[in-house]
């Protein structure tokens, strides 16, 4: 009777561990919520794109697009608040109007938001949210077109600073 008891315990015991080995993987939070104040983070732009299209949807608004020329004028202004450890639409002399031009991209009418220290998109998307002059520019009515970046500043308060551009394109 002992050796059939042990021969339970050990058989229950393989199956517990076998059962530990095929436990599947816990799922991936969505990407609003990455933690993008570490070096190695990335902003996931699709995710932004789809988080402020539905918004838009929700507001009887059009769906926006990425655009690589945006993308990378909202780049160049997250790193250059971050390098200024500053939230300015204005560093070094270059104001959103200039900038624009530079990028290349012909708009009717375009807009940006900027902020620092939220360090995932849901918080940064909440806090434009949540104020009225960052809202009308997310509910640009013409806006088809968007660029949305940050940089990761490790010696700032902020951490993290963010650049979202808005346009509607000249046809």
């Amino acid at each position: 009777m002992r050796r059939g008891l042990m021969d339970i315990c050990t058989l229950l015991g393989v199956l517990a561990l076998a059962g530990c080995a095929g436990t599947p993987e816990a799922p991936q939070q969505p990407a609003f919520y990455d933690n993008l104040a570490r070096a190695e983070a990335q902003l996931n732009v699709n995710a932004a794109a789809s988080l402020l299209s539905d918004y838009r949807q929700r507001n009887g608004l059009p769906r926006v697009e990425i655009d690589a020329r945006l993308v990378e004028m909202a780049e160049a202004q997250a790193k250059a608040m971050a390098q200024r450890n500053q939230v300015t639409h204005d560093p070094g002399g270059r104001n959103f109007n200039r900038r624009l031009a530079a990028s290349g991209f012909n708009a009717r009418g375009a807009a940006e938001n900027i902020g620092a220290g939220y360090h995932t998109l849901a918080e940064a998307f909440s806090g434009w949210r949540d104020s009225p002059s960052h809202n009308k520019n997310m509910l640009l009515s013409g806006a088809t077109k968007i660029g949305i970046a940050t940089a990761y500043a490790p010696n700032s308060k902020y951490k993290v600073f963010w650049a979202l551009v808005l346009a509607e394109p000249d046809k």
